[in-house]
């Protein structure tokens, strides 16, 4: 399929979910909590992997992009292309929400007192939401990546339920949510951690680094170990 419209479907894609998840906490966290925002993640993966995971294959997510790869289920050709056109639709969406946010008397980019991420941004230590340690995050969106894309890789292999990947894959962003929400605000995404963090600065910006490369780790082990210990070789393409 054309590139430019697998470009465009993963901008999109990409878009709907810092949108649809970061702007569920900014905009409504304090109604909706932890659950809520759980929710609102699962579902915009959910509704874009159906709205055009067949034009792009509805990656939306760097870490699924090299873990795709890793297994063999993506070309390596086009894993710097997707990457950029997804952070841009994260920084695209980022955007949209600080216009939106900025709407209301009182909002502030910067962390609350202890233990409050701004604007939706990762953390650990002070800006974890729970007080988690580096440790902590980091071994958090290691495993909470690696099982991902164990269930990505599950749920869209050549003998899986047809038509129910995008529903296990949403499911799956929504437990990972619910588990890691208060260690790290949850990453599991390089994509969806840049666009907030550019709009909130130094103190998001000083830790982003973790919520870039521990996805991408998770996501190579998750795609390794499916690879060489579950996979069937009638499903490589």
């Amino acid at each position: 399929m054309d590139l430019r419209r697998r470009l465009g479907a993963e901008v999109f894609g990409t878009f709907w979910l810092v949108l649809g998840g970061c702007g569920a906490a900014v905009l409504a966290g304090s109604k909706i909590g932890y659950g809520g925002v759980a929710a609102a993640f699962g579902l915009t993966v959910l509704t874009m992997a159906y709205a055009v995971g067949a034009i792009s294959g509805g990656h939306f997510n760097p870490a699924v992009t090299l873990g795709l790869t890793v297994a063999g289920r993506f070309d390596k050709k086009d894993v710097p292309a997707y990457m950029i056109a997804q952070v841009i639709g994260a920084i695209a969406a980022a955007a949209v929400l600080a216009v939106i946010a900025k709407g209301v008397t009182g909002f502030s980019f910067h962390d609350g007192p202890i233990h409050a991420p701004g604007f939706a941004t990762n953390g650990y230590g002070d800006r974890s939401p729970g007080g988690y340690s580096l440790a902590a995050a980091a071994l958090t969106e290691v495993v909470m990546t690696a099982f991902f894309l164990l269930v990505i890789l599950g749920a869209t292999a050549k003998k899986a339920a047809a038509g129910f990947g995008g529903l296990a894959i949403g499911l799956a962003l929504t437990l990972i949510h619910l588990i890691s929400i208060p260690v790290t605000n949850t990453s599991v995404n390089p994509a969806r951690s840049i666009g907030p963090a550019l709009f909130v600065g130094s103190s998001a910006l000083k830790q982003l680094p973790l919520f870039i490369v521990a996805p991408l780790v998770g996501a190579a082990i998750g795609a390794a170990l499916w690879k060489f210990v579950l996979d069937d070789p009638a499903d490589q393409n």
